[in-house]
């Protein structure tokens, strides 16, 4: 899957790679983010005693208003942030699988590689451990490092390019939430939104249901490895 079709060309000044992590370095189909908003949703039970609806109605009002849940917990309640990601991705990663084919694609491309994240260093590192990918990035920008501004705020990736020395003209992102690549996309970044493949993925609100026609974004994959290898290859 392409928008509108696929111009190698687009890429050739791209010397900086980043991906976000949750739905889009492992497949939408993976387990993972449910067992991590099933931890959210225990967090807040345990915090508030409220009945499950009522709880993930304010998981999502939080989620929608502020990028993340944890903004909302702690602007709203100011709960102690390092204690809220630990608990969420205390998980267990063993249903993922290494991808040896996603590490040589991703190593193969030329520059710098970068995981930029809502979610813990501690996770990224550990999921793209499982994944068998964690040696091909140079650095992880987490939700700590954006000083807890999470995507779509442009305060994240303006700290994100910042702290990284990062000039977006010459850098590509790949996401799979449709919203968080508005602002690169204002900023130059060039933008591949990675969608589910055939329409299997975790639970999606009406609101953030992506098509790949949105203007922000310039291409759509649903096949990360065969689009990266589609960029490296003849």
């Amino acid at each position: 899957m392409t928008k509108p079709q696929f111009d190698k060309s687009r890429f050739a000044g791209i010397d900086t790679w980043v991906f976000d992590l949750d739905n889009t370095l492992y497949p939408q189909t993976a387990d993972l983010w449910p067992k991590i908003d099933a931890r959210i949703t225990l967090f807040m039970m345990r915090l508030f005693g409220l009945d499950a609806i009522s709880l993930r109605a304010l998981q999502k009002h939080y989620y929608r208003q502020y990028g993340t849940t944890l903004r909302g917990l702690m602007t709203e309640h100011g709960i102690d942030a390092e204690t809220y990601l630990a608990y969420v991705h205390d998980i267990d990663r063993s249903s993922l699988a290494h991808n040896h084919s996603l590490a040589e694609a991703i190593a193969a491309l030329p520059g710098r590689k970068l995981i930029l994240t809502n979610g813990s260093r501690h996770h990224a590192i550990e999921t793209a451990k499982q994944l068998g990918i964690d040696h091909v990035f140079e650095d992880i920008f987490d939700i700590i490092a954006a000083d807890f501004i999470a995507k779509p705020d442009e305060g994240a990736y303006m700290r994100f390019f910042e702290k990284l020395k990062i000039e977006p003209k010459r850098a590509a992102i790949f996401e799979d939430i449709v919203r968080n690549l508005a602002v690169p996309h204002a900023r130059g970044m060039t933008t591949v939104l990675v969608l589910p493949a055939h329409d299997q993925g975790p639970e999606r609100e009406t609101w953030e249901i992506a098509t790949g026609d949105e203007p922000h974004v310039d291409f759509v994959t649903d096949d990360l490895v065969g689009f990266l290898e589609g960029l490296i290859g003849d």
